[in-house]
């Protein structure tokens, strides 16, 4: 008997192919969390048993995958291998006996939305992959997704960043990841080791990786800033000043930096939008982490509002930055400490519950490219054609008099409004914000939401966006439309 007998099933599918393409479907087999050894040497990278298992902040490495696990699943849905035998599971790394891969062969011959399950008799488990999108032919645009906010021991994290990049896209079937830990506390040496490990963990066309940091200064606000090629300069928090802000702002714009401030609303780590702001690199918002969700506050409806660190703010909710005209597009990110970017159990790992017994569910992104090159991906973050959820694979669309996500329009004319979205579990509610405001609000009840609606013709500014609601209380945002806006 293992010690961790499989509790569940975790199955990750591509959000996007064609008739026919075949596809790898990753499979992780859960087990209830337990903390992780320490070892004092670690030879071989990565490993479980790791010398960077703990952390300044006092939390200790979680495993949740299941090892030594016999017997084979049925899958259910596409073409392909009907079975697949759990000793091809072989784990991520050498010695690995979790259960965990990636399964070659499958596809499908027809067009639609479909999922795959996956199935264990012997312990009645059963596993949904999300929504697969399958178009007659190959797409213009596929889906791909990531997190660009994750820690290391380097700072107050758990893991190496080896070990981190490893997890990303080996055991949470990530497509994108980058590190952004606190600049303050790395050398320029430690930089430019960083950088190495993040070039060489890019994998064109398989896993996209972007070279970033977090700038932590809590005035006016923490930002993150991700360079579009192999490398750019780090940059260090100093004083509490205007001028210090700009010091950052002239490396974005030196080397084309894409920089995104993050849980916005909080007390102690917030955004005072009213003292800084670069519209031209500042494109985007980090809506979601582990810290909650900063989209409006608590008492307008917000579901996983900022607990930790004197909670949430009025005036600092990025409701309110849409408001004085600021240009977001939306992501969802970790800012995990816990060293499982994509796949956190933060909740569980700290030794203060009264702290971290308060902390969320991360975030992900959607983000639509051509291709899974760091290039494509950088430039779909650039023109903000990205949305955020909860860490759920919901592919999500939204357009404005026919223009998509994140852009802005020129029309004097009737304003149609679509958004398409398609679930795993049924969809509880869509609502179509303008100006700040739930404006309409749709039940459709079903995995997929496809909601066609008008507004009437003006020549007035106003943008919208959407709040897509699961079943399961899990959620998505799609990033606005700016119709008439300078």
């Amino acid at each position: 008997m293992p010690e961790h007998p499989p509790i569940g099933l975790m199955i990750v599918a591509p959000s996007t192919v064609a008739v026919g393409e075949e596809f790898a479907l990753g499979v992780k087999a859960l087990c209830e969390p337990s903390f992780a050894g320490v070892a004092a040497f670690n030879r071989v990278l990565p490993a479980l048993i790791s010398r960077y298992n703990h952390s300044p902040r006092g939390i200790r490495y979680m495993d949740n995958a299941a090892e030594r696990w016999e017997g084979a699943l049925e899958v259910e849905g596409p073409d392909g291998p009907a079975r697949i035998p759990l000793g091809d599971l072989q784990g991520t790394f050498a010695g690995d006996e979790r259960a965990i891969g990636r399964v070659e062969g499958f596809s499908f011959g027809e067009p639609g939305v479909h999922t795959v399950r996956v199935m264990d008799g012997a312990h009645g488990l059963v596993g949904e992959s999300n929504p697969i999108v399958v178009t007659q032919e190959p797409p213009a645009e596929r889906l791909w997704w990531g997190d660009l906010h994750s820690q290391s021991f380097f700072t107050d994290g758990l893991r190496c960043p080896e070990e981190l990049y490893h997890f990303a896209r080996r055991e949470a079937f990530l497509d994108i990841f980058a590190m952004a830990d606190h600049s303050e506390s790395l050398t320029d040496r430690q930089w430019d080791y960083f950088v190495a490990v993040t070039n060489d963990a890019y994998a064109p066309d398989e896993f996209a990786t972007l070279v970033g940091f977090e700038w932590t200064n809590h005035w006016p606000g923490h930002r993150n800033c991700y360079f579009r090629g192999e490398g750019g300069p780090i940059v260090r928090r100093g004083e509490r000043t205007v001028e210090d802000i700009q010091r950052l702002y002239d490396v974005a714009h030196e080397h084309g930096a894409l920089l995104i401030p993050h849980h916005p609303a909080n007390v102690t780590m917030g955004v005072e939008w009213e003292a800084a702001y670069d519209p031209e690199h500042e494109r985007l918002v980090e809506i979601h982490s582990i810290w909650g969700n900063s989209e409006r506050p608590e008492d307008a409806g917000n579901p996983f509002p900022i607990r930790t660190s004197g909670g949430e703010q009025a005036g600092r909710h990025v409701l309110d930055a849409l408001n004085m005209g600021r240009r977001f597009g939306f992501v969802g990110g970790g800012d995990i400490h816990d060293g499982r970017p994509g796949d956190e159990l933060h909740s569980l790992q700290g030794p203060r519950p009264e702290h971290y017994n308060l902390l969320r569910r991360q975030g992900i992104m959607g983000v639509w490219a051509a291709e899974l090159t760091r290039e494509a991906i950088f430039d779909a973050l650039w023109e903000r054609n990205c949305f955020a959820t909860t860490n759920v694979r919901m592919p999500i669309r939204f357009s404005v008099c026919g223009t998509r996500q994140g852009a802005s329009v020129q029309s004097d004319d009737a304003r149609p409004i679509n958004l398409w979205a398609a679930s795993e579990v049924p969809i509880a509610r869509v609502t179509i914000v303008r100006d700040g405001e739930d404006w309409r609000s749709f039940e459709p009840n079903e995995r997929i939401a496809d909601v066609r609606l008008e507004d009437a013709a003006s020549s007035a500014p106003a943008y919208y966006y959407a709040r897509i609601e699961r079943a399961d209380g899990w959620m998505g945002w799609a990033s606005p439309v700016w119709v008439n806006g300078d």
